[in-house]
């Protein structure tokens, strides 16, 4: 099957390709993946290369005989492996590389977030090729991403690619898992992610990767959301690249939205992870869904959670408990408890001063049209 055309793309090669073992990094299946990035650079396409593999790189430096190894012990992993990841990438290209980590807080963060856009940008333009990868070192359960199948698609969007290649150890997606059943059918391509193409997915056996099938597919939802046309296919496999050079599909391609949402919606969606939720009224749902409003606290029944001024927070319907939207608000939670249910002018008289009119304005509210969390 032909593949659609595309002149920048995001590449995502994760530890088991990397570090195949398990004991530090290999060539094995990284010659043909090279080999594929120096093609499409002599064609004049842009590759983005976000590889895992650091705490994997790593873990040949310091021994861990746990089953479960500790998340202190496997953040010293990727720090010293950090180096060996890069170095292993930078000997099969006779042009340069340059690192890039970054942390969820670096993408939440509307500035940090436009700055490392800047950055990679700036990189393409001079013909560098960028190696991106998650702060594992530094990052805290409160600022990763997680998994860099998710951070492939956050780092897609950030670049304006027209294609994510996702690379798995298996063909593609399948009907059921052909490890388990060998007459599995691979599904070509995927038309709308729902929750049938969900529960296709499973975990990863490997200790030291943090994704899976669901994981890709996570990516696939988010980077097709904004247009952006995403394989997963089967890096061990060097025909996959031969494939892909020759404008075939060797994988499963899910196709992108034709009514993509834009980069600040997408961010907001995808990106911003909600800190607390605020519960409105039926009439300031009607208000907010139909008619484009901002929110205010006159439509506020109650808050949960703890959040910051600033924060992303998720808008519920206190009747039904849908969530309705997600925004940027402007109040803490604290604040909001005491300003609930009031209007405006009744916060001025009872607090002695002028208040932001808006608790989430209507160009910070992100309308979700399905139970988003």
């Amino acid at each position: 099957m032909n593949m659609p055309t595309w002149h920048r793309a995001v590449l995502k090669v994760g530890s088991a390709l990397i570090a195949p073992d398990e004991t530090g990094t290999s060539t094995k299946y990284l010659l043909a993946i090279a080999r594929f990035i120096i093609e499409c650079h002599e064609q004049g396409k842009e590759i983005v290369l976000v590889s895992s593999g650091s705490a994997a790189a790593g873990r040949k430096h310091i021994a861990c005989n746990q089953e479960k190894i500790p998340v202190v012990v496997k953040k010293a992993m990727a720090a010293v492996g950090q180096t060996d990841m890069m170095a292993n990438w930078s000997r099969f290209f006779d042009f340069p590389c340059a690192q890039v980590l970054m942390t969820h807080g670096d993408l939440r963060d509307r500035a940090r977030y436009v700055s490392v856009k800047n950055t990679l940008h700036t990189l393409l333009e001079h013909d560098v090729l960028p190696i991106v990868n998650e702060n594992d070192a530094l990052a805290t359960d409160e600022m990763k991403v997680g998994d860099n199948d998710n951070l492939s698609a956050m780092v897609a969007t950030l670049v304006d690619a027209d294609a994510l290649f996702i690379c798995s150890d298996i063909d593609g997606l399948f009907d059921a898992d052909p490890r388990i059943k060998p007459d599995a059918k691979k599904i070509p391509v995927v038309d709308v992610i729902d929750e049938k193409i969900y529960s296709l997915a499973g975990g990863t056996t490997n200790k030291i990767a943090t994704g899976g099938m669901r994981t890709k597919i996570e990516a696939a939802e988010k980077a097709t959301s904004h247009g952006i046309d995403t394989y997963i296919v089967n890096g061990r496999v060097g025909a996959t690249f031969e494939e892909l050079l020759n404008g075939n599909n060797p994988g499963t391609l899910f196709k992108r939205q034709q009514d993509p949402m834009s980069n600040k919606k997408h961010w907001l969606r995808h990106t911003l992870i909600s800190q607390g939720e605020v519960l409105v009224d039926e009439e300031t749902v009607e208000q907010l869904t139909k008619h484009g409003a901002a929110l205010t606290a006159a439509g506020i029944v109650d808050v949960q959670g703890d959040f910051n001024r600033g924060d992303a927070v998720l808008v519920r319907s206190a009747d039904s408990a849908d969530a309705i939207a997600k925004g940027i608000c402007q109040y803490s939670s604290h604040e909001l408890i005491h300003i609930k249910g009031h209007e405006t002018s009744e916060i001025a008289e009872q607090y002695g001063y002028s208040p932001i009119t808006e608790v989430i304005p209507s160009n910070d509210l992100m309308i979700l049209e399905e139970e988003y969390v």
